[in-house]
């Protein structure tokens, strides 16, 4: 019987293993491994993540790919991931080695040195792109004091990846309603909370606009930003020709009112999302997100 290594990467045993493996082979080892398992995960076209990924890839690429180079971006983001992973785990037992693949920007410097409890607070909305959970390792190393949401109920790898940031001391709070109002509270204090924004979400009760179309993205961070009026600020990190993962953030986003809030939430999160976009754009590739965004252009993409 043939070996799932999609389903061996998404098992607790998976991570366990790459994590032990990862910190004491080479560079060059680990990227070879990497590449092997990216693509015997792209061989299969028909699974559900790979039918995810190439979704998402030509709607982002403006639906103009062929089947040609919508297989290669397709790959090329399989191994962007799968080394992206790689890295994490070699890298995160070495907070010296850490530092030199990470490059902040003045914004980001002044993020992480702001106290605990400064005269407003931020909420901060990051992107899956290239390593960010690198730049989380950096926050928890530098002793940033924030509130990091992050997905209701982690099972599996990600219930391992939940208890290994844990370990670092990241105040990690699972998504609840009792979670959000904490959160609210923590951000009136003048706190900063962190969470994604580019994971979709099951059966949405709203579907602001993301490259066009209506996506199944969370709005969570624009209902707290507007609760406790405090602007978002988007985080990115990309990897550059130089090797290193840079952190980019966008200038504070001021949540504006409708009187109906529907569209508030609606406008609010879109204008949001609009800045997302921008940073995607700069490295297309490296965006991972493996759930479809947009469920209904599944069955639209060239094949």
């Amino acid at each position: 019987m043939a070996i799932d290594i999609q389903q061996v990467i998404n098992s607790s045993f998976g991570v366990n293993m790459l994590s032990t493996v990862a910190g004491w082979i080479p560079d060059w080892l680990g990227y070879r491994l990497a590449d092997f398992a990216a693509d015997r995960i792209v061989a299969h076209p028909g699974s559900r993540m790979v039918r995810a990924v190439r979704t998402n890839q030509w709607v982002i690429s403006g639906e103009r790919l062929d089947k040609e180079a919508l297989d290669q971006a397709v790959h090329e983001t399989y191994r962007n991931s799968a080394r992206s992973i790689f890295d994490l785990y070699h890298y995160i037992r070495n907070p010296g080695t850490i530092e030199q693949q990470i490059v902040l920007s003045a914004t980001v410097q002044q993020l992480i040195q702001r106290p605990e409890f400064d005269q407003r607070g931020l909420m901060v909305a990051g992107l899956h792109l290239s390593n960010f959970d690198l730049f989380l390792r950096i926050l928890a190393l530098r002793g940033m004091q924030a509130m990091i949401l992050t997905i209701p109920d982690p099972q599996g790898s990600q219930r391992v990846e939940y208890e290994m940031r844990k370990k670092t001391g990241m105040n990690l709070i699972p998504a609840s309603v009792s979670a959000l109002r904490r959160a609210i509270r923590y951000l009136q204090q003048g706190g900063a909370v962190m969470t994604g924004i580019d994971r979709p979400i099951p059966v949405p009760k709203r579907r602001p606009r993301f490259f066009g179309r209506p996506a199944d993205l969370p709005m969570h961070h624009v209902y707290l930003a507007a609760k406790a009026h405090v602007p978002v600020m988007v985080m990115a990190t990309i990897r550059l020709p130089d090797g290193r993962n840079h952190i980019f953030t966008s200038d504070p986003i001021e949540m504006e009112s409708y009187p109906d809030t529907d569209m508030e939430m609606l406008r609010n999160a879109e204008k949001v999302l609009t800045i997302g976009e921008d940073f995607i754009q700069q490295a297309p590739r490296q965006w991972s997100i493996s759930l479809p965004v947009w469920p209904e252009a599944l069955n639209q993409t060239p094949s």
